[in-house]
Formats: C-alpha cells, sequence, structure tokens
C-alpha cells in the first residue's frame, strides 16, 4: 500500500560537503576564467583586485566544501594570480612575503566560507529539531 505524506513534513538533514576534487576543479577552472577576465576588462598587472576577486571565489567555494579542501582551493587559487595576474604571464615566481600573505588570504576566504555554511548549517539543524519537539526554549536572559 502507498502512503502519500507531504514534501515539506520529516527532519531535514545537513547538506553533506561536496568532495575535495570536484571544490578543486572548480577553483582551478574557476580562477582561470576570472583572471582571464579580469585581464581583459581591467588589463594586466593589477594583483590586488585579482586577490580580491580570487578570495571571493575561495570563500564561495568554502560554503560547499569541507575544512580539508581549503589548502587545496587557495593553493590552486594562488597559481593563477601568480601565475597570470602579476607580470610576466606565464611565469610562477615565489616573492617571500607577498606570496605569503596572500595564499594567507586566500586560505582565511576559504575557512571563512566553510566555517560560516558550518555555522549556518548547524543554526539551521537546531532551529529544525527544537520546532520538531514542540518547545521553546525560553529567554535565559527576561526583561
Amino acid at each position: 500500500m502507498i502512503e502519500w505524506v507531504p514534501l515539506g513534513s520529516g527532519p531535514r538533514p545537513v547538506p553533506r560537503p561536496v568532495a575535495a576534487p570536484l571544490v578543486w576543479a572548480a577553483a582551478f577552472a574557476g580562477a582561470l576564467v576570472l583572471v582571464a577576465v579580469l585581464n581583459t576588462v581591467v588589463g594586466p598587472g593589477r594583483p590586488g583586485l585579482a586577490l580580491s576577486v580570487l578570495s571571493l571565489l575561495a570563500g564561495l567555494l568554502g560554503l560547499c566544501a569541507r575544512f580539508t579542501a581549503a589548502p587545496g582551493t587557495a593553493v590552486l587559487c594562488w597559481l593563477s594570480l601568480n601565475g597570470f595576474a602579476v607580470p610576466p604571464a606565464g611565469t610562477l615566481t615565489w616573492t617571500g612575503s607577498r606570496d605569503t600573505l596572500w595564499l594567507a588570504c586566500l586560505l582565511a576566504a576559504a575557512v571563512a566560507g566553510t566555517a560560516l555554511a558550518r555555522v549556518v548549517h548547524a543554526r539551521a539543524a537546531y532551529r529544525r529539531l527544537t520546532t520538531a519537539r514542540g518547545g521553546e526554549i525560553s529567554d535565559p536572559y527576561p526583561e
């Protein structure tokens, strides 16, 4: 016998993060496309703008990734930044403090995106659990 159930009933699980190789593929392709678009529209030699756009990309990719994917995401974005957004294009270089700062910014953006996603999913799951029980949590600091 078939039992009809409304689609919105029942507990909804917390979304599972995307596998790291898929996040890294998106980081590699997305970083190359973004740097190419920036070099075409704005012109080459603007690493500050490219760093901010790639940090945004790393943060957005962090929203659907695990924490373990953050270092790889940062490195792949840095490769595109260093190889194509900084003259001479196509040449990887290492300038100690600058590249360390860039990698730290990209890693921080990826970790921040992942942490934000985890907090949002945890709060949503907590709200679903408290409303499913039917009980309201009392305010610990009444006015």
